[in-house]
């Protein structure tokens, strides 16, 4: 159980929210919803206890589970199985069983005695932490998430972003806490893996707190709503699933209209009355007197909400290129003894419009950092074209500096704008004011998607790698992404869940991967996009 009293939070030196108080009981199936920038993220690090609230204090009774967004804890050489055991501290228990059981093989006997005795003491905290079950449980958990076994091998330092951070949910959902903090848990999911999910939480007997732009899962959990109003800066509290939800919005948004517009006319009536009477010295006590009944009158009604800002998206006019700005040749990648793919050949022409397809862990966002310059392929080569520029986002915000502030990242982007138009671009991705000064690292995911957007529009590139460009968006902002893709001139590459944004592309072939082939872009392939 969490409960907040009175809270305020804050993000650096701007106001997030201002007397803040809610409860979520075991049971509560909570949604935190907000425009991006709203200060979720940052409202469920408070929650979670890994940031401190700028006043007020949250109770916490029972174990916490929490997901943030880029989760990136854990020793990066631990195997992936064990960091989801280690949530309910397993994974040092069987690392001492399976060294118990080499030695027991010993020959002498008293390395064989001592290894029997450790066992035992082993097994006895193996059964206490739920037994071999446990293990079972935890393969199972992973598996439905879409981790492969072999995944489950590999230090977590192998891993991609996307399987890094499928572990880290896996290893939440296991750990057995009464309470989930889940933040953007979709992100990275195939279909498959994401109707698991839903069912697993509306089976979770504890309480629940989501962020998720993906409207279905909130149908099908939330039983309340938590909605940040970032113009207000405060909470409501909507005791009610998520359809009801929108549709009680709906209702209080037309309330607050009746309601404002009846009080305006009244208030001008009083004050068109009030300007007539105060021309006389008799009347001019009487005349102030309704000026104040306009004013209360004004005062006692909740203004109409402001629009949510959006950020204004728009990817930059390519620079002249030559027919072919980008090739690759015999491409392949290995980890370990493990192939992710191998004898890939791209040709990239001026305009070309490609999607690369696969299941989770084959390879698609190695072949596009291989691409953008960022790893080396183990074979094969990258051959850049006549004047190619390429434009690199990546769906962890690797391409960020977050040590630096939003202002540095814009001007390593683009060197040769002045501080005027890197603000001027900011702003137009909603970045005012001071948060231009804001690290990079505090920015919410949404604000690093933006950020990282920002700096794709003034690149001038004619080749455009995105790596789940929509994801931690709200539905404006993604939107506006979908749009600055269809209207983009130069060639694109994507890695993408998303069916609206293979939609938008448009795109005119498609690469399988790990297979490396490569075909027309026809339908069918459309109904892999979200199992991929």
């Amino acid at each position: 159980m969490i409960t907040a009293h009175q809270l305020q939070v804050r993000a650096g030196a701007r106001l997030l929210m201002e007397d803040v108080s809610f409860r979520v009981a075991a049971g509560d199936k909570v949604g935190l919803v907000g425009r991006n920038g709203a200060g979720k993220t940052t409202m469920t690090k408070v929650l979670a206890g890994e940031a401190l609230p700028a006043a007020g204090r949250v109770d916490v009774v029972g174990e916490v589970g929490y997901l943030p967004q880029d989760p990136r804890s854990g020793d990066p050489d631990q195997i992936a199985r064990d960091r989801i055991l280690s949530a309910r501290g397993l994974d040092d228990v069987v690392r001492r069983l399976r060294e118990s059981e080499v030695e027991m093989g010993s020959d002498d006997p008293a390395v064989a005695e001592r290894a029997m005795r450790r066992y035992s003491r082993a097994d006895a905290e193996m059964h206490a932490g739920g037994g071999y079950a446990a293990e079972s449980e935890a393969a199972t958990i992973a598996s439905s998430l879409g981790i492969a076994h072999r995944i489950l091998d590999q230090p977590l330092r192998t891993l991609s972003g996307g399987q890094r951070r499928r572990v880290e949910l896996a290893r939440i959902l296991f750990s057995g806490a009464e309470t989930l903090i889940l933040d953007e848990p979709t992100n990275h999911l195939d279909a498959d893996s994401i109707t698991w999910l839903r069912g697993f939480l509306k089976a979770h007997k504890g309480g629940l707190i989501v962020i998720s732009h993906d409207t279905d899962l909130l149908a099908d959990t939330v039983t309340k709503v938590l909605h940040l109003d970032a113009n207000r800066q405060t909470i409501d509290v909507y005791n009610m699933g998520w359809h009801a939800y929108l549709k009680q919005r709906e209702t209080d948004e037309k309330r607050r209209r009746r309601e404002r517009m009846n009080a305006e006319n009244k208030a001008k009536t009083l004050t068109d009355q009030a300007n007539k009477m105060r021309a006389k010295a008799t009347k001019a006590q009487a005349a102030q007197s309704m000026l104040k009944r306009a004013e209360r009158l004004m005062e006692g009604v909740e203004g109409e909400r402001k629009a949510d800002k959006v950020a204004r998206i728009a990817f930059p006019a390519p620079a002249p290129c030559g027919k072919t700005p980008l090739t690759a040749e015999d491409l392949s990648k290995a980890y370990g003894s493990l192939e992710v793919f191998t004898g890939v050949d791209l040709a990239i022409d001026k305009g070309s419009r490609v999607v690369i397809l696969g299941l989770n862990g084959a390879g698609k966002t190695t072949m596009l950092r291989i691409l953008a310059g960022v790893d080396e392929p183990d074979t094969g080569k990258v051959i850049a074209g006549h004047g190619l520029k390429v434009g690199y986002y990546a769906q962890e915000h690797e391409t960020l500096d977050t040590s630096r502030t939003v202002l540095e990242n814009m001007q390593s982007a683009a060197p040769q704008l002045t501080d005027t138009e890197a603000r001027s671009v900011l702003g137009s991705f909603l970045f005012s004011g001071d948060d231009a000064h804001k690290p990079a690292g505090v920015l919410s995911g949404g604000e690093k998607t933006r950020l990282a957007l920002a700096s794709l529009v003034v690149s001038s590139a004619n080749v455009l790698l995105l790596d789940e460009p929509t994801n931690n968006l709200d539905p404006a902002s993604r939107e506006e992404v979908l749009a600055a893709i269809r209207s983009y001139a130069g060639a694109i590459i994507l890695v993408t869940h998303d069916e609206g944004a293979v939609r938008a592309l448009e795109p005119d072939r498609v690469l399988i991967l790990p297979d490396g082939v490569e075909d027309l872009w026809n339908e069918e392939y459309a109904e892999l996009v979200s199992l991929a």
